[in-house]
């Protein structure tokens, strides 16, 4: 029996300390199970906090609280974890009852030094616990700011997307004020930023996760929101515009898309941390048509000139759309994302 225990214990201890490197030290998105079960855990106790709110702003502010809370919590897991896992270990090779090897094992993981009464092994265990309680707290405070440099420069697109957008942000607003000087074909330095953008978001959402919740400081906003807006703009601009594809737009459409599907795949089919309800509809109903002729004719006042054949562009429009749809409803849901009214 001590041994079984002592290997569950080891066992235990690895795992641990495998999830906390993956999760803050491998350079890549990876599924880590252990954070998953705690992300889980917290996200039920705030959806059903969120569902006492009368209004958005109640839930937004709720909400807003989940990221940074499941954030400090994990490595509170990770060391209730380990250290149950070296109390057992510590049992397993005699140092004494339950009750004093899960003393020993917190006053070693914390480096309190409360009990001193020890053998040559369990004082090896002693230290090597100590060593990892100090590794797993220096693991977040160091990534700290790495998550929080991201949060920034996710949040300062967003912003600044919002003053070109309109208020409420919609897509034919934002292609009138890329056709400020007459031409939509003289923007790649805009779409370029984006696409730079869009980049950023499939490697910093997918290899940390956690971002995804981190909500915008004003209510109104989402990342999620501001990348359907940017691919929505696109879509209009290709099928609604009569003229040349930018080349530069049609490589951020391109890395939107990857990205927000990349996200949501990540959620969807690998970490399960979206709840039943957030799963998407498989019979979404299309996008009424009245919205896009409305955002033909608000781009026509602009100035710009459309294609004669509006029933070809509505069919184009939707399938271009289809190509991102599902991963921005699925997204907007898990992180409940402002909805977007507009004019396409």
């Amino acid at each position: 029996m001590r041994i079984i225990t002592g290997l569950g214990g080891a066992v235990l201890v690895i795992t641990t300390l495998s999830a906390a490197i993956r999760s803050f030290v491998l350079p890549r998105n990876e599924v880590v199970r252990l954070n998953v079960w705690v992300f889980m855990g917290f996200r039920v106790v705030f959806d059903f906090a969120a569902k006492l709110a009368n209004s958005y702003e109640r839930r937004d502010k709720i909400m807003a609280h989940y990221a940074p809370v499941a954030l400090v919590a994990l490595p509170v897991c990770w060391e209730a974890l380990v250290s149950i896992g070296y109390a057992g270990m510590y049992w397993a090779v005699g140092e004494g009852s339950w009750l004093h090897c899960y003393q020993l094992s917190g006053s070693s993981l914390l480096t309190l030094g409360t009990i001193d009464d020890f053998s040559f092994i369990g004082g090896v265990l002693t230290y090597s616990e100590a060593t990892l309680g100090l590794l797993l707290l220096t693991l977040l405070l160091s990534y700290l700011p790495t998550i929080y440099q991201a949060f920034s420069r996710r949040e300062v697109t967003v912003a600044l997307l919002e003053l070109r957008a309109g208020t409420p942000p919609t897509a034919a607003c934002l292609l009138g004020w890329l056709n400020h000087d007459g031409s939509v074909q003289n923007d790649d330095q805009q779409w370029a930023a984006w696409e730079q953008w869009f980049v950023e978001i499939e490697e910093s959402h997918t290899s940390l996760p956690i971002l995804s919740f981190f909500r915008s400081p004003q209510p109104g906003r989402s990342w999620v929101m501001a990348g359907g807006l940017i691919l929505d703009t696109a879509a209009l601009l290709f099928a609604a515009v009569d003229g040349p594809r930018p080349r530069q737009t049609e490589l951020t459409f391109k890395a939107g898309c990857l990205a927000l599907n990349r996200v949501y795949r990540f959620f969807d089919s690998k970490a399960g941390t979206e709840p039943a309800n957030l799963q998407p509809d498989e019979h979404d109903e299309e996008l009424r048509r009245a919205d896009f002729d409305e955002a033909c004719r608000l781009l026509a006042e602009k100035g710009l000139r459309l294609c004669e054949d509006r029933a070809a562009a509505w069919a184009q429009y939707r399938e271009l759309r289809g190509r991102y749809a599902t991963a921005l409803e699925f997204l907007g849901r898990l992180t409940m994302a402002p909805a977007r009214q507009t004019a396409v």
